[in-house]
């Protein structure tokens, strides 16, 4: 029996933790994702262990197209940036990081998260939908969030964390 087409293949989604050596793969990427630059602190906090889980390169066939980055503060968990290059949306790759990012805040023991927050832009109607299907919603506006790019406003957009117990229950009972 011969082997399918490679226009056939199974497409390869990984992921992969964030460290000095990939470093510069984010940074360039961001720099095409997002209309802003980060600080060199931003990069050296998305490298901490204890982020390790919440921060991840999105590799397509082996090609980094993205990445998700969070923080933590206190119990909640802030998403500060997560983005898939403009070619590769609609294949799920964002829908599947944060998933993952979901999983990992609902089995975090230490400290305890009991909920994942974002900003998005108000004009970014696209991102807010595909966030309320991931089950997050309304928390408010935050007026000026945004210092350089119009317009300055972002809604706030937050998903209670449940914990893994209660996910298992539930598909149980699916």
């Amino acid at each position: 029996m011969s082997n399918p087409p490679a226009s056939f293949s199974p497409s390869r989604v990984t992921f992969a933790y964030l460290t000095h050596r990939n470093l510069g793969t984010v940074k360039k990427l961001n720099s095409v994702l997002f209309p802003i630059k980060y600080s060199d602190k931003f990069y050296q906090d998305i490298i901490a262990p204890e982020v390790e889980d919440f921060c991840q390169l999105i590799y397509y066939n082996d090609v980094p197209v993205g990445n998700i980055c969070c923080r933590l503060e206190n119990k909640d968990l802030y998403l500060m940036t997560m983005g898939v290059l403009a070619p590769y949306r609609s294949k799920q790759l964002g829908s599947q990081a944060l998933k993952r990012v979901i999983q990992a805040a609902a089995s975090h023991s230490k400290p305890k998260i009991r909920r994942i927050y974002l900003h998005v832009q108000v004009s970014n109607i696209d991102a807010k939908r595909f966030y309320e299907r991931h089950g997050f919603k309304e928390a408010g506006i935050k007026e000026d969030y945004y210092k350089k790019i119009m317009p300055r406003d972002a809604w706030i957009l937050e998903r209670i964390v449940e914990s893994e117990d209660k996910q298992d229950q539930e598909k149980t009972q699916s």
